[in-house]
């Protein structure tokens, strides 16, 4: 996960670097050919601020449902990139630009919340609970309340995290009939 969020901070040098070049990766809705920034819309941030500010919950949210393993951890991930972008592009404001990887961290907690249930694993039940009192407040940021926040990132991120945690579930032997 260090080795994720070094890659967003490199990208937002080069970006700076080109003239901010790369915003052009955002998400413009309702574009058919849009539709191939979806993926590079999460690696791209609007400026060193957008970054931080992703950048630890990212870091922590990610590492945790790493824990499961990269393979696992990676399809999930793509998942959440792919729902959260097409929420953006179905029903972002027309003529907008969206993209970071506020979505991906708002999809890692959905995921994480209820990974343990769908799993039906203790301790990933406790960890859920413990990711929901530590970052639950970020569920704010779901609802239409500031400007220049996509709101359908996050909600889309956050129901993408959800499906992952069903997609991806590990199903017990036992269970297998």
């Amino acid at each position: 996960m260090a080795g994720w969020v070094a890659l967003l901070w490199v990208l937002e040098a080069i970006d700076v670097l080109a003239g901010h070049r790369l915003d052009t990766f955002g998400i413009t809705p309702r574009k058919g050919g849009e539709l191939l920034d979806i993926v590079p819309a999460a690696f791209t941030h609007f400026g060193f601020g957008h970054v931080a500010s992703n950048s630890l919950p990212l870091l922590v949210l990610g590492f945790i449902a790493a824990l499961r393993g990269i393979g696992r951890y990676l399809a999930v991930a793509f998942t959440i990139i792919v729902v959260s972008g097409l929420g953006v592009w179905l029903i972002a404001p027309a003529h907008t630009n969206t993209a970071g990887a506020s979505g991906l961290i708002f999809g890692l907690f959905g995921y994480l919340l209820v990974r343990g249930f769908v799993d039906h694993r203790a301790l990933d039940v406790a960890v859920g609970l413990v990711v929901g009192a530590l970052y639950g407040s970020i569920l704010w940021g779901v609802l239409p309340s500031a400007t220049g926040v996509s709101w359908q990132g996050h909600l889309f991120g956050l129901v993408g995290g959800v499906a992952a945690a069903f997609l991806f579930r590990e199903r017990s032997p036992a269970a297998g009939g």
